[in-house]
C-alpha cells in the first residue's frame, strides 16, 4: 500500500517563485516632474524605478517639442542635440548640462523590464528653461497736440517665459486702464500688458513727462531708457493769422504782375524784331523785290 504525503496548504518552493514573478511589475515616479531653470545651467530630470524583477531593464529617453519626438537617449548611448552635454545619472535619470532655452520640453522616460508582468512603464517631465529679458525697445512720439490720439510701443523678444510689460511717466506705475485709478482721472490711456502697448485715446496736458517701460517674466526684468513726450495746445489763432500773412502776400504778388503788364515790362523781343524788319515806306518810292534775296530795283524814279 502506497502512503501519500499530507497536503500542509503551503505552496512548494517553485510555486512560489513563480507566483512572485507573476506580480512582479515595474514602476516609475519622478521627485519633480515640473523641473524650472536658469539658462546655462544644470537640471537632473528624475526618473526612479520604485519595483521591478528585471536587474538589467531597457531605458529610454525622448524628447518630444512642437509635435515631434525625438531619441536623446537610446541603446544605451546619448543621442541627438544632447550629445556631449548630457549623461545618465543612478540607472535612469538623466542630467542635463548648460541647458538653452530650445531644451524647453516635454521628456518621457521610458522602462521596459521583461521579466516583470507589465513589463513597460514611463513617466512625463515638463522642462522649463527661462532667458531674462534683455533691454526692451521703445519708441515715445515727442510731441503730441492736445486732444490727439497717442500710441507708446515696447517690445522685447529674448525673454522665455514671454515677458509682461509694464509703463511708468516720472517713474509712476501707470495701470492697465486710467479709469481705474482716481490719481489719472485727468487721463484717458489703457495698457495692454502682453504686447507692451501704452494708447491714449486723447492726450492732456498732464500726460506730458518722462516715459519708460519695464519688461520682466520669472527669470528678471529689464528697463529701457525714458524718453520725453510733450503735450501742447494748438495755437488759433497763430494758425488764421498765418494764413491771412500768406494770402495778403499772394495778393500782393498778383498786383505786382498786374502793374507789370500794364506798363509793358513783358512785350516780347520778337515783337520788337517785327518792329524793327519793317519800317515805314519814304514818300512817293516804291520799291519792288525781285526772285533773289535782298534785290531791289526802282518801280519810279525821284522827283528832283
Amino acid at each position: 500500500m502506497r502512503l501519500r504525503r499530507p497536503q500542509t496548504g503551503r505552496p512548494d518552493l517553485s510555486a512560489r517563485l513563480l507566483c512572485r514573478c507573476l506580480i512582479g511589475a515595474v514602476n516609475l515616479k519622478s521627485s519633480n516632474r515640473t523641473p524650472v531653470v536658469q539658462e546655462f545651467e544644470s537640471v537632473e530630470l528624475s526618473c526612479i524605478i520604485t519595483d521591478s524583477q528585471t536587474s538589467d531593464p531597457r531605458i529610454e529617453w525622448k524628447k518630444i517639442q512642437n509635435g515631434e519626438t525625438t531619441y536623446v537617449f537610446f541603446d544605451n548611448k546619448i543621442q541627438g542635440v544632447l550629445v556631449g552635454r548630457a549623461e545618465i545619472l543612478g540607472k535612469t535619470s538623466l542630467k542635463i548640462w548648460n541647458v538653452t532655452r530650445t531644451d524647453s520640453a516635454l521628456y518621457r522616460c521610458e522602462v521596459v523590464a521583461r521579466n516583470d508582468r507589465k513589463e513597460i512603464d514611463e513617466i512625463m517631465i515638463e522642462l522649463t528653461v527661462q532667458v531674462k529679458p534683455v533691454t526692451p525697445v521703445c519708441r515715445v512720439p515727442k510731441a503730441v497736440p492736445v486732444g490727439k490720439m497717442a500710441m507708446l510701443h515696447c517690445q522685447e523678444s529674448e525673454g522665455h517665459p514671454r515677458p509682461h510689460y509694464s509703463w511708468y511717466r516720472n517713474d509712476v506705475p501707470l495701470p492697465t486702464d486710467s479709469r481705474a485709478n482716481p490719481r489719472f482721472r485727468n487721463s484717458s490711456f489703457h495698457l495692454n500688458s502682453e504686447t507692451g502697448t501704452l494708447v491714449f485715446s486723447a492726450v492732456h496736458k498732464d500726460d506730458s513727462g518722462r516715459y519708460y517701460c519695464i519688461a520682466s517674466n520669472d527669470a528678471g526684468s529689464a528697463r529701457c531708457e525714458e524718453q520725453e513726450m510733450e503735450v501742447y495746445d494748438l495755437n488759433i489763432g497763430g494758425i488764421i493769422g498765418g494764413v491771412l500773412v500768406v494770402l495778403a502776400v499772394l495778393a500782393l504778388i498778383s498786383l505786382g504782375i498786374c502793374c507789370a503788364y500794364r506798363r509793358g515790362y513783358f512785350i516780347s523781343s520778337k515783337q520788337d524784331g517785327e518792329s524793327y524788319k519793317n519800317p515805314g515806306k519814304a514818300d512817293g518810292v516804291n520799291y519792288i523785290r525781285t526772285d533773289e534775296e535782298g534785290d531791289f530795283r526802282h518801280k519810279s524814279s525821284f522827283l528832283i
